[in-house]
């Protein structure tokens, strides 16, 4: 069985917990509100942004850098987001404003 919330909960738990510490974070695109997977959109605040993917690795979330190790200009994100979009139409894009790059979401980044 599996206890996992769904994904639109999951989200704005995580949106309300990063407001009252003071980080915004905005949902960008709604997928399937209930097992969407999720695409985050870092945004560092200098001109800079990476994007991470939602994977399970023997059912632990880890995140994957889609872009790469090294930040990438927002054409670039986006394009990306873009492109995963057309592959899967139930993805989730949440952009999270954090100078450090943080994800602020469970899991580690792979």
């Amino acid at each position: 069985m599996d206890d996992r919330l769904p994904t639109n909960l999951w989200v704005m738990g995580h949106i309300r917990a990063a407001d009252a510490q003071g980080v915004t974070m905005m949902v960008l695109r709604k997928g399937d509100p209930s097992r969407g997977t999720l695409i985050l959109k870092l945004n560092r605040l200098d001109g800079t942004f990476a994007v991470l993917v939602q994977v399970r690795r023997d059912e632990r979330l880890v995140w994957s850098r889609a872009t790469g190790a090294d930040p990438v200009d927002e054409a670039t994100a986006d394009a990306y987001i873009a492109r995963q979009v057309k592959y899967d139409p139930d993805l989730w894009v949440v952009e999270v404003e954090d100078r450090q790059g943080r994800h602020w979401f469970d899991g580690p980044v792979m």
